[in-house]
């Protein structure tokens, strides 16, 4: 069987950033994979379940609700390894493309002061699985050593 594009990357090289995974034609419609990295692979701790279950809440919400981007959205949730996120648009996109949403999006999440939309039993299945105060830690902290200022070794996959 053959790997799948996401386990060629070389994760050991790997650091956090924004990253296009993949580009799939979709009918007439491009579909554009963005990994979005925020831990160093296999290198330092990865975030806890509850912290990126608050970031899913929240992030999904605003990019849904985004003016420009919100009909774009085709999904955000969680990498299975916990270091990131994938966030999967309508359209054909460079990782430059999308950092000031992300910019957006990640001081929505570390200012966010209020109940997490959809932190309910009735609306999701795990509702008490979630760390607001340690989600807007990982938000900010991504947002200042990633986003701010990002370079290109932290837009394009190393080789």
């Amino acid at each position: 069987m053959q790997k799948i594009t996401s386990f060629t990357i070389d994760h050991i090289k790997l650091i956090p950033g924004v990253y296009v995974s993949r580009k799939d034609p979709v009918g007439s419609e491009m579909i554009t994979t963005f990994d979005l990295r925020m831990t160093s692979p296999n290198d330092e701790p990865v975030m806890n379940t509850a912290e990126m279950h608050a970031i899913e809440h929240l992030a999904a919400t605003f990019l849904r609700n985004h003016k420009e981007f919100g009909t774009k959205i085709i999904y955000f949730g969680p990498m299975g390894c916990r270091t990131g996120f994938y966030l999967l648009l309508a359209g054909d996109y460079e990782s430059t493309d999308i950092i000031e949403l992300l910019k957006e999006m990640y001081s929505f999440i570390a200012e966010f002061d209020d109940k997490i939309p959809g932190a309910s039993a009735k609306d999701c299945g795990n509702y008490l699985d979630m760390n607001l105060p340690m989600a807007k830690y990982l938000a900010k902290k991504y947002l200042d050593e990633v986003l701010t200022g990002i370079t290109d070794e932290r837009l394009v996959y190393p080789k």
